[in-house]
């Protein structure tokens, strides 16, 4: 009974246009928006800096991987290269004095150079020609970040990351870390979610669903191409330093590996590609969900009595969690965004859907 458009009319262009045109989808936003603020208020410290402080993050970074993914259909597997560039260049940056607000911002442009730099083989290759480019990206990145004391210390080596702070303030606590992943999640849902109405968007759209027909409209493919990993290496700068500030404390290259970009892309397509609310789903069922499979079953095996070896017990939440993704893209194929989707979908007609039968 939310979900209803009765009553909703759109006199303008302007009107139509919005981002929210169902009241029940603002409510449910402010409502959610209210509840990141309150949320140090509500969570123990423990589970505010163990868990909501890196989904926040991860969050970020996997709407910007979706940007470059889900909008323009470039297949990226060297993201977690974009991010090591912008934590390195980030707390170099504040090492030689610079303030913090500007090192994120030099991050996330060091990023953006060094990924554009490797999009320009967007414009002759794709799908999986395009995969492997990026890959070795991540090979190339991985090899520089091992191989170059300089810069990280050695391959075993880990740079300490200055203390953080934000408009003349030292940030310490768990609350103030949370509240400044909380803000760069909420900043790039918002252009995210702006996006989708804005020319930009829908050239990114025409250019993922058949590149030679948005040529064709127009629409210059290789311009938007590089756009879009600009924009998204940008993201994934400025997620990585946040990562290596507010969580990790340190910055190592084993944090930015290739089984990273291969954990971030499964964050998109599980959440899925274009969606989203999807990319929070995503990332909360690969990042926290191993976490609560581990401890329901330790507890479980505990109340029964059951005698289960460690390594047993290790390997037991692993599958079910696998098996649990399989199901979900089983079911629904399109992702956790569009299972949403389709709830909402539901409600829009529920229970007027029951007189038809």
């Amino acid at each position: 009974m939310f979900y209803r458009l009765s009553g909703v009319h759109h006199a303008n262009y302007l009107s139509d246009s919005r981002i929210f045109k169902v009241p029940a989808d603002r409510n449910l936003a402010a409502f959610i928006f209210l509840i990141g603020i309150a949320a140090p208020f509500i969570i123990p410290s423990l589970y505010l800096n163990s868990y909501m402080l890196p989904w926040l993050i991860w969050t970020a970074a996997a709407l910007g991987l979706n940007l470059v993914t889900g909008w323009a259909g470039q297949l990226h597997l060297g993201y977690a290269a974009v991010m090591a560039v912008g934590a390195y260049s980030a707390i170099h940056a504040v090492r030689f004095g610079v303030p913090w607000e500007f090192a994120l911002i030099i991050g996330g442009l060091t990023s953006s150079v060094i990924g554009s730099l490797f999009a320009f083989a967007a414009l002759r290759v794709k799908g999986l020609y395009l995969a492997l480019t990026t890959l070795a990206m991540q090979f190339v990145m991985d090899w520089v970040l091992t191989h170059s004391p300089a810069i990280t210390g050695g391959s075993h080596a880990s740079l300490q990351s200055p203390t953080l702070a934000l408009l003349g303030q030292e940030i310490t606590s768990d609350v103030g870390y949370y509240y400044v992943a909380f803000g760069w999640c909420v900043l790039v849902t918002i252009f995210m979610l702006n996006l989708k109405r804005t020319g930009l968007g829908r050239a990114l759209v025409a250019v993922r669903e058949k590149d030679f027909a948005a040529a064709i409209l127009g629409v210059n493919s290789f311009y938007y191409k590089i756009l879009a990993f600009a924009t998204s290496s940008f993201i994934a700068g400025v997620s990585g330093a946040l990562l290596v500030a507010t969580f990790f404390f340190l910055a190592a290259p084993e944090q930015f590996s290739v089984n990273v970009s291969i954990q971030v892309l499964a964050m998109v397509i599980v959440g899925g590609l274009g969606s989203i609310i999807g990319s929070y789903f995503g990332v909360a069922l690969i990042l926290l969900v191993p976490g609560v499979v581990n401890g329901l079953f330790f507890t479980a095996s505990q109340s029964l009595g059951l005698q289960i070896n460690v390594e047993t017990l290790a390997h037991i939440p692993n599958a079910v969690y696998g098996a649990l993704i399989v199901i979900i893209l089983l079911v629904e194929p399109l992702g956790l965004g569009k299972l949403y989707g389709n709830i909402r979908d539901y409600l829009m007609v529920w229970p007027f859907d029951q007189l038809r039968k």
